[in-house]
């Protein structure tokens, strides 16, 4: 029984291919070797795929995070701003808030209160927040490192060589 080894350009890569001679003997199985080697890329494939999910999941919770900071933080300047012109007024004087969707009347000297609370538990959440948010970077950058991604446009070609072979030769994904 002998192993015929050959190579075949296709375009600019090269496939190598076995065939056995004494096919019969083996019951007419034809070995190619390509046929496995495709079936290796079509994992790592799949499994790049996996990663860049897994990246753009990590990069939409800290872009989610980051809106709602903002949003909070835009809710906490209109709560200054409320408490600062409140402040100014007469306690006995009316005012109207909104709770639940109702606007409801009461007096200046009920509202300030509810009103600083809510200002100091905006405060806090926005202070948690900004450290899931840090966090959450720190384990992004973790989650590159470890699957060796690079971000296309940032740093870190120092040599000018093209991103697809910089790609294939590292083993790493390339996330736009």
């Amino acid at each position: 029984m002998a192993l015929l080894v050959f190579y075949l350009f296709c375009g600019d890569e090269l496939h190598l291919y076995a065939l056995n001679v004494c096919f019969k003997a083996l019951g007419g199985k034809l070995i190619l070797l390509d046929s496995l080697l495709q079936e290796k890329e079509m994992k790592d494939k799949r499994n790049q795929e996996e990663i860049v999910q897994g990246f753009q999941a990590l990069r939409n919770e800290q872009r989610s995070y980051a809106s709602k900071i903002n949003e909070l933080q835009s809710d906490l300047a209109e709560h200054k701003i409320v408490i600062e012109n409140l402040e100014k007024v007469d306690g006995d004087r009316k005012c109207y808030r909104m709770v639940g969707g109702v606007l409801v009347e009461r007096t200046v000297k009920d509202v300030v209160p509810a009103l600083v609370n809510n200002r100091d538990k905006l405060s806090k959440l926005i202070e948690s927040l900004n450290t899931q948010l840090v966090d959450k970077g720190a384990e992004i950058n973790g989650y590159m490192e470890k699957h060796n991604i690079q971000v296309k446009g940032q740093g870190g070609n120092e040599n000018k060589k093209d991103d697809k072979d910089a790609e294939v030769k590292s083993g790493g994904v390339l996330v736009q």
